[in-house]
């Protein structure tokens, strides 16, 4: 799947240059401690865009499916936060699921979507 986004300051601006990071579990739910595959980084564009080609994650004990996102600026505080699918049992259950954190998805399998926009305040 492809998680995509968009990063705007307050004013609804993009904001070009911040590192994104994204680290997330495995389609079974596993996190891969040992090589540290599902993880990595980029920049967003002129635009304030990020994607993602990646997997969607499964569930593990306790934990609803998601992905977990750093958005840095080159100055200021940096946002850690998760995001969630809308279609997942598991969200109600999960003690730290957010509904105002929940993705957009359009199409399935290789061809599904998740997109997101990060508002820095």
């Amino acid at each position: 799947m492809r998680l995509e986004g968009s990063v705007v300051g307050a004013g609804c601006g993009p904001l070009a240059g911040l590192r994104v990071d994204l680290w997330q579990a495995d389609g079974k739910g596993t996190y891969d401690t040992q090589g540290f595959r599902l993880r990595g980084f980029q920049l967003t564009d002129a635009e304030g865009r990020f994607a993602f080609d990646t997997v969607r994650p499964g569930r593990y004990p306790g934990r609803t499916a998601h992905f977990h996102l750093r958005v840095t600026p080159p100055q200021g505080r940096t946002l850690t936060t998760q995001l969630y699918f809308p279609d997942e049992g598991g969200n109600a259950r999960d003690p730290i699921f957010r509904p105002e954190l929940t993705l957009a998805l359009a199409g399935d399998g290789a061809e599904a979507r998740a997109r997101a926009l990060i508002v820095l305040g």
